[in-house]
């Protein structure tokens, strides 16, 4: 009776499977191309490390570097001017009676460059400096009236501005001023960034095109702080780049990068490291999307067309297998795995037999 009831067992067990974190080694390696799958398998090296550990940086395009600064004197469409104007008469032209000057404040440009001055027309502000404005205008005037005096003065440079958004202190349109046409001069204007230096990144878009750099770099390297254009839209974001952790770890999460290079080895430790009692260390997986570049490269595959899957093995019980661990990095959207050992379902299925049979003569004596 009891021979026939682990018998049963042992069907049961075999017939419903058994809980697990995931694919075992075998089931991944059978979804390779090679065996009719979908994914490229490839054994971790010096030669493929060297391949896979290529990474897209963050920095600005040289069209970012090469822009010139904006002259913090030249008038753009949106500045309010103000002008002051004296004539050489006791009634001239614009001038109240018993007055040698006239005041026109808050003059804005409008879309197309221009301002509307009496007795001169519809003036051509945009593009040129207050004193080029100046020379216009006198010249316009000085067929009207003898020897007018003219002053112009910016009175608000909203003409030329820069949105700065996210995580700072005090988000707002700032206008490009002299002390604020680089981008670091434009962040400490809007009272610098709210979160921690080490994760911030900043990226700037200006019409169609755009770019991002670590704060950190920002402030190391100048070539990094460029000039601000009107318009430019400034974003201070936490640093999204992650990657996900699953199968025989102390830990199965999304885990952020941060601003540093996170090595396989690191990634594993940050979750815990590898759970003893279940993992297989022969088979720990980075599985990741690559360009069409380095599949080629880590392959050996010259003739593979297009982003292909890709999962790297690396074997922790080869004499080398740490320090590849150590210096496979980790890409933003790879995901760790790591199967489990093959006698882990050898236990569970004896565990499991052994319980039913158990359950099984119980209830046969409970009959009884």
């Amino acid at each position: 009776m009891c021979r026939v009831a682990l018998i049963g067992a042992v069907l049961a067990v075999t017939a419903c499977g058994l809980p697990r974190s995931g694919p075992t080694k075998k089931e991944i390696m059978s979804g390779s191309i090679e065996n009719g799958g979908t994914s490229q398998i490839v054994m971790a090296s010096d030669s493929v490390i060297r391949a896979a550990n290529f990474a897209p940086s963050y920095g600005f395009s040289s069209d970012f570097r090469n822009a010139g600064q904006v002259g913090a004197d030249t008038i753009r469409p949106g500045d309010v001017l103000g002008l002051s104007i004296w004539e050489n008469v006791d009634d001239g032209l614009l001038a109240s009676l018993g007055q040698s000057s006239t005041q026109l404040q808050e003059l804005q440009v409008d879309s197309n460059g221009y301002i509307f001055v009496p007795y001169a027309g519809r003036v051509k502000a945009s593009g040129s400096t207050p004193e080029e404005l100046r020379s216009q205008i006198t010249e316009k005037l000085s067929s009207q009236t003898p020897d007018p005096q003219v002053m112009v003065t910016r009175v608000a440079g909203d003409g030329a501005t820069v949105s700065v958004m996210g995580k700072v202190v005090g988000q707002g349109v700032f206008p490009i001023e002299r002390p604020t046409r680089t981008l670091s001069a434009m962040l400490a204007r809007a009272g610098g960034v709210s979160i921690e230096p080490e994760v911030a990144v900043v990226t700037v878009k200006r019409g169609n095109s755009s770019g991002k750099v670590w704060l950190r770099d920002l402030y190391s390297s100048s070539s990094n702080d460029i000039a601000l254009r009107p318009g430019d839209v400034v974003l201070v974001e936490e640093d999204q780049r992650n990657f996900t952790a699953l199968g025989a770890f102390g830990g199965q999460t999304k885990v952020p990068l941060g601003n540093d290079e996170v090595s396989a080895i690191e990634a594993i430790a940050m979750v815990g490291g590898l759970q003893t009692q279940l993992a297989d260390p022969t088979g720990v997986f980075i599985m990741r999307s690559e360009s069409q570049s380095v599949a080629r490269a880590v392959t050996g595959k010259p003739s593979l067309v297009g982003t292909q899957r890709v999962a790297y093995i690396l074997d922790l019980t080869k004499p080398d297998g740490m320090f590849l661990a150590r210096d496979f990095q980790i890409r933003d959207g790879d995901t760790v795995y790591v199967t489990e050992a093959p006698f882990v379902q050898w236990q569970k299925t004896l565990r499991s037999v052994t319980g039913t049979a158990a359950d099984v003569g119980a209830s046969s004596r409970a009959f009884n």
